[in-house]
């Protein structure tokens, strides 16, 4: 079984001054790391997120050099150097699969991202809102708007209270009208989609920010432990059912 980080044939380092070059990269573990763009041919995509859920922002081309500020754990991705759940960040708003990154070892070289630095960031443009009806027609500062929010933002999905014909309605009947039509639900989470779950008199819904190699998943949310305000928290993936949109 392989860690959280970890890939298979991964590079190794110069066999000539070794010694040399893991102390540099003690000494600089605390600052930004540089990579090589290894995929063989194909230009990698460039995500709004670290998971293959994140919207495509952009590529970078086969042997790019690229400047790696923070990593973070998402969604797994099986690449040049086997299979690892850890994201590079390379800019504003725009991460990579380190599966796909030459660094020099299999694990972190550049400091863990911090909770903004992954996406996890209370952007929803009507916080402060506990009425009033958003644009996707859900109630503004509910955990059903900010999911809404988040779908049309991460996944530039034309989502909407009627999207493809059916009402989604309270959290609790999410999962129904994503199954009428034709959307994917599941037990499987990833980075990207939306938990959902009946308990309570209207259910909840959340996104999923985060999938984590201890059967934990970490989601952002509205409304849940405090009323018409930001959260996250780190659960139990059977907490959710997950719906799979775009």
């Amino acid at each position: 079984m392989k860690k959280l980080f970890a890939r298979t044939g991964r590079r190794g380092g110069l066999a000539v001054g070794g010694a040399a070059v893991a102390i540099v990269t003690l000494a600089t573990a605390a600052l930004a790391a540089g990579g090589t763009v290894n995929t063989a041919g194909a230009p990698l995509t460039v995500r709004s997120g670290p998971g293959t859920g994140y919207s495509a922002v952009g590529t970078v081309n086969d042997g790019a050099s690229v400047t790696i500020s923070c990593q973070t754990a998402g969604s797994t991705v099986t690449g040049t150097y086997g299979t690892s759940s850890l994201w590079d960040k390379i800019g504003t708003g725009r991460f990579v699969a380190d599966a796909y990154v030459y660094t020099g070892s299999d694990n972190a070289v550049a400091p863990a991202c911090s909770t903004s630095n992954t996406g996890m960031v209370d952007d929803y443009p009507y916080r402060g809102a506990t009425s009033g009806i958003d644009p996707w027609n859900f109630y503004k500062g509910q955990c059903t708007s900010f999911a809404a929010w988040r779908i049309v933002d991460r996944k530039n999905a034309n989502f909407s209270n009627s999207f493809k014909g059916q009402h989604w309605g309270n959290a609790n009947h999410w999962d129904e009208a994503a199954r009428a039509a034709g959307i994917s639900v599941n037990s499987t989470p990833t980075v990207g989609s939306v938990a959902q779950s009946d308990a309570g008199s209207y259910g909840h819904v959340a996104w999923v920010a985060a999938v984590n190699s201890d059967g934990t998943v970490t989601v952002e949310e509205y409304n849940y432990a405090s009323p018409d305000h930001y959260g996250t928290r780190r659960v139990s993936k059977g907490s959710f059912e997950y719906i799979h949109i775009g």
